[in-house]
């Protein structure tokens, strides 16, 4: 088995799946590409992802873009007992609406407010920013009944969602109102395998 990750070490979607293959216990090395200088918009890299993002998945040839298709081929390539991705049809439909979430409300919230601190994105940050306190409401509700946001256990759907939940401050976007979001990312950080995403002190974690 030999598991390439190509990513940014910044970048919350790479920390999801780079977080997936630990948590998972797979062997693997991270390729970090550099964004500054535009290696992901290079004929090489569009080869393995022709929308010229990172991450991007090399498992000995099979080659997967988009961190959420990255977890899924990861629970279903290697996960036998199916612990990251139920097999009923339930726990996958709540698995992959968690997905959504992460691909939608948090890309478009929390991860966006940090866009603004980070990367100096021109983005309007009281509408991310209220974006991300409406998630995080909901959020805390349903953390409220579970330990995980889907099941007694850590799913995909939690991988999905912690980098940029936990990293929602240096965005601007204070976590003091949610006990319940901030006891579920001391949960996740507590599993056996868990890499943390790299900090940077800008907005409130400044």
């Amino acid at each position: 088995m030999s598991i390439t990750l190509h990513g940014f070490q910044l970048s919350g979607h790479s920390h999801r799946a780079q977080l997936a293959l630990s948590l998972m216990g797979l062997p693997h090395q991270v390729v970090q590409v550099d964004l500054k200088n535009g290696a992901h918009k290079s004929p090489e890299f569009i080869k393995l992802n022709p929308f010229g993002q990172v991450p991007v998945l090399d498992d000995g040839g099979t080659t997967v873009f988009d961190s959420n298709a990255i977890l899924v081929y990861l629970a279903t390539r290697y996960d036998a007992d199916r612990r990251w991705l139920p097999r009923d049809p339930k726990g996958q439909a709540d698995v992959q609406a968690w997905l959504s979430v992460a691909a939608g409300q948090i890309a478009f919230g929390p991860a966006a407010a940090r866009l603004i601190t980070v990367f100096g994105a021109k983005l309007n940050p009281e509408e991310v920013i209220s974006r991300a306190h409406g998630l995080l409401k909901v959020m805390d509700a349903q953390l409220a009944e579970r330990s995980f946001l889907v099941s007694t256990h850590a799913t995909l759907a939690d991988i999905a969602c912690y980098s940029y939940i936990a990293a929602a401050p240096e965005g601007n976007v204070d976590l003091a109102a949610y006990p319940n979001v901030r006891a579920w990312l001391t949960r996740v950080e507590a599993l056996p395998g868990f890499v943390p995403f790299p900090k940077t002190p800008v907005g409130l974690a400044a």
